[in-house]
């Protein structure tokens, strides 16, 4: 209670004590007037309930989902007995019905490619089974999902209310040494390829890598760009070395996209993530960054804090002569677990990325990256599946965002790259 409140009903009281009884009133003066809060609460659901429906009024795309991958962990067959797994499952962070919810319309596959494929071989043929996974879920649940290869396609899934499944390579080691492999993967559906992973491959060098062995680009990755342009291949920049950034920069004939990365600003030491000239620099190729949700990538101290609890864990196991795989390590790992709760980000850190970008650019040049099922335990607060895609266009609308901000957000972004690429090939091969 505010001091005058208090004087003026000490005052009141006092004086009441001397007056007749038929002229006292009940004093209103100290209650909290209850209309304001009911007002602000009013307003708050009527803004989530806006940002719901925005969800599912626009297509939201996604440029890095990694159900793909998680399936094959999990020694994926398409059976009968498997076939409900997309649909509706409590694993992982994206299913059907949870999608449905959010307003995940079309969410890219992740045809993730581990590096040590460049060292054993069979990386082509890798891909070919993921390609080959996500077209069986479309093929057998043909009133839910589709496989998309262009933004056409997508639009008319959405009104048809059927999920578009786009597909993005994660990795060009498939590619091999076979320039004819990048159309080939063209024909299979890939629409965007990451050029790199976690390794330097042959085509150029990763921000993971420190052994820089081509200083960016290789004289076959310059090929591979200029390909990937001719056929209408999106060339995505995530993963890849700052040197190779800036010489992907030059060379392309079309915009690019960085299918699930963050800004370098809040993760100084994190070269997976794009510092703010290459955010400048991508923008002025006309091309998108699309956020990625890892709190990793959305916050520095929470990534030191997970890097220093992961190496004190190593060091227990290595002490102990054990691997994270061995079955005598996991209640070691549980333990440690339970021990040592890990920090999370939240919601607002993913739009406070999105501010960044939008302050260096403008809204036309940021989108969502979730990397869902790809970043494990490490999903922010409000954000942890497809299902809670409305939660973060409720933060952008708080911050001033406008239904139109949100649309191009959520899609036409992405969508316009997409659209570019097509008409950057066409004009290619009628030379």
């Amino acid at each position: 209670m505010k001091i005058q409140t208090f004087l003026l009903f000490i005052t009141l009281l006092i004086g009441a004590c001397t007056l007749p009884q038929e002229i006292i009133q009940p004093s209103t003066t100290t209650k909290a007037d209850p209309l304001p809060q009911m007002q602000q609460a009013d307003k708050e659901a009527e803004m989530r309930a806006f940002a719901d429906e925005l969800a599912h009024k626009y297509i939201i795309t996604d440029g890095h989902v990694d159900l793909p991958y998680r399936l094959t962990v999990k020694n994926f067959k398409l059976t009968k007995e498997f076939l409900g797994i997309p649909i509706e499952t409590d694993e992982g962070d994206f299913d059907y019905v949870r999608a449905k919810k959010g307003g995940l319309d079309a969410p890219f596959m992740s045809i993730y490619i581990p590096a040590s494929y460049q060292e054993t071989g069979g990386a082509k043929e890798f891909a070919d089974t993921l390609i080959d996974m996500v077209s069986g879920i479309a093929t057998a649940h043909p009133d839910k999902f589709a496989i998309t290869t262009s933004p056409a396609q997508a639009k008319a899934n959405f009104e048809r209310g059927i999920i578009s499944l786009p597909m993005g390579m994660e990795n060009g080691a498939p590619i091999e040494d076979k320039l004819a492999n990048v159309e080939y993967f063209h024909k299979r559906g890939i629409r965007y390829i990451t050029l790199t992973h976690s390794k330097d491959n042959l085509i150029c060098d990763s921000s993971y890598d420190t052994t820089g062995t081509w200083q960016g680009l290789s004289a076959f990755g310059r090929e591979v760009v200029t390909e990937m342009n001719r056929v209408g291949i999106m060339v995505d920049i995530s993963h890849v070395s700052d040197n190779t950034f800036y010489q992907v920069m030059e060379l392309t004939k079309a915009p690019c996209i960085a299918s699930h990365s963050s800004a370098r600003k809040f993760t100084p030491d994190f070269e997976r993530n794009m510092n703010d000239d290459m955010i400048k620099k991508l923008a002025e190729n006309g091309g998108v960054i699309q956020i990625n949700f890892g709190s990793t990538f959305l916050d520095g101290e929470i990534a030191k804090q997970r890097n220093g609890l992961r190496k004190k864990l190593g060091d227990i196991l290595k002490e102990g002569g054990l691997k994270y795989s061995d079955e005598r390590a996991q209640p070691i790992i549980k333990k440690f677990q339970k021990d040592n709760p890990v920090l999370f980000s939240d919601v607002q850190k993913v739009a406070d990325h999105i501010d960044h970008v939008v302050k260096l650019t403008s809204v036309d040049h940021v989108g969502f990256g979730s990397d869902y099922d790809g970043v494990g335990d490490s999903l922010p607060t409000g954000l942890k599946d497809v299902s809670q895609f409305p939660n973060l266009l409720y933060e952008l609308l708080k911050r001033g965002y406008t239904e139109e901000d949100i649309a191009k957000i959520c899609y036409q972004n992405v969508f316009r790259v997409w659209s570019q690429v097509e008409q950057v090939a066409m004009d290619m091969q009628n030379k």
